[in-house]
């Protein structure tokens, strides 16, 4: 309708999958490239991906085109066949069919005698397969055992996938996983970015006859490739719409108008987020080990803190043999200095003349010892105060259980303390003793002279 208003030989936006408006842009030529070297190089199964309308049809006719003249090419187009269908249909195309209804055994054996005598002759043969991902699960088996035929050497037959996401999906099952590893080369066909998008409009502008200058002005190249999302389909409706639009207006240029009337029109639902299949194995504790990682990052643990001070190594308790609990030792509160008891009198104890304290007795410093520590005032770990150190943003150890305590906690009897009520005892004197006294005295306790 339009043709003769831009000066066009034939229509340039059709959605049939045209060769001659191949576009080689973006990654198209380099997979093109890629799916030659691999068939013409016995590369086994070859997988191609892409999401709908991204131009996988295309690429798999061009490939036909492209491939030298001794390669033979089975194309199927429909690929929701079962086993025995498959077989028949592959046969059919390298016409070496079998009368009647032979079995799958069978099919697949006459098969293989026509393909070591193809590849006697010097010709190869390979098997493209359109909307993989359509295929049943038992027809994919069957897939991977036609890639068995092979001679010493070299491959009978080179197989080539195209299909939506779908089919990365299907083969990352179980049941076709090893249909998965007898793939060796995967590409996908990504969605044109925003600077291909006015290359690829104009690409098929100039193939269609137009030599007049760039119709698509940036505004209207900006909505188009936001709404077609770079879908080389989408991208070929939108602009036929586009061209129709402003050749009912009598104009040549498309700007914002006829692009926005275009998307109107058709009306596209968004993709929605890029799905991605991995056929890799992941690791299963990737996510605990994350989550871990979060929680101790993040403090999620009661009360704890991480700080860069070091903590205190704990001694490792043998779990094999678990220890037995201590016995329930008493605990006695320690005692203020301030409280203390009062020095002991000359009634209980003579006078030091030296002036010097006298010494405390071991058991006494070990019984006080034990004592703070049972009371929590002292940590085992070096004498620091539990309290003091909670504050220090260390993580608090628990610490192992203690020994038995040995040492008597109760006080001496000598430092127990006269009841209030009782009544006082007489103060101890001392009297002279009268020489006389003295010298009528035994002779082994009678004092030296001079010593008095």
């Amino acid at each position: 309708m339009y043709l003769n208003h831009y000066g066009l030989t034939e229509a340039p936006f059709r959605i049939t999958p045209h060769t001659d408006f191949f576009f080689s842009g973006a990654n198209r030529g380099a997979t093109l490239e890629a799916l030659l070297y691999a068939i013409t190089h016995d590369e086994g199964i070859v997988k191609v991906t892409g999401e709908v309308g991204s131009g996988k049809t295309m690429l798999c006719r061009v490939l036909i085109e492209r491939l030298p003249p001794e390669v033979e090419t089975v194309y199927l187009a429909n690929p929701s066949l079962e086993r025995e269908e498959i077989l028949q249909a592959i046969m059919d195309d390298l016409k070496c069919g079998m009368a009647g209804t032979p079995r799958a055994g069978q099919l697949l054996r006459t098969l293989q005698e026509h393909l070591i005598a193809l590849y006697a002759a010097g010709k190869r043969v390979v098997l493209l397969i359109d909307e993989a991902h359509a295929m049943p699960p038992e027809t994919l088996e069957q897939i991977r055992l036609l890639s068995n035929l092979e001679s010493s050497r070299h491959k009978l037959l080179q197989i080539a996938l195209f299909g939506q996401q779908e089919l990365d999906l299907h083969l990352a099952t179980a049941l076709l996983r090893p249909l998965r590893e007898r793939v060796t080369h995967s590409f996908r066909l990504e969605p044109l970015v925003h600077a291909d998008v006015g290359q690829y409009l104009m690409f098929r502008l100039r193939q269609a006859g137009y030599k007049g200058p760039d119709l698509f002005n940036s505004d209207a190249l900006k909505l188009i490739a936001k709404s077609s999302e770079g879908l080389t389909r989408r991208l070929n409706i939108l602009a036929d719409k586009c061209l129709l639009a402003a050749y009912a207006e009598g104009r040549h240029g498309i700007t914002r108008v006829e692009a926005a009337a275009a998307i109107r029109d058709c009306g596209f639902a968004p993709l929605g987020p890029r799905r991605t299949f991995v056929s890799t194995p992941v690791l299963r504790h990737a996510g605990v080990a994350a989550a871990a990682i979060a929680l101790v990052a993040g403090g999620g643990l009661a009360g704890m803190k991480l700080s860069s001070q070091p903590v205190p190594p704990v001694q490792p308790v043998a779990a094999s043999v678990p220890a037995p609990a201590p016995p329930a030792v008493p605990v006695v509160p320690a005692v203020p200095a301030a409280s203390a008891p009062p020095a002991l009198s000359s009634s209980y104890a003579p006078s030091n003349q030296s002036g010097v304290p006298p010494p405390v007795p071991e058991k006494k410093a070990e019984s006080a010892q034990s004592t703070r520590m049972a009371s929590g005032d002292v940590s085992s770990s070096g004498g620091v105060p539990l309290s003091s150190r909670a504050g220090t943003g260390q993580a608090r150890v628990i610490p192992l259980p203690t020994p038995q305590v040995s040492a008597v906690l109760a006080p001496s009897p000598r430092e127990k303390r006269a009841p209030l009520n009782a009544a006082p005892r007489p103060a101890l004197t001392f009297q002279e003793v009268p020489a006389q006294a003295t010298a009528d005295a035994p002779p082994e306790t009678r004092a030296p002279a001079g010593e008095d």
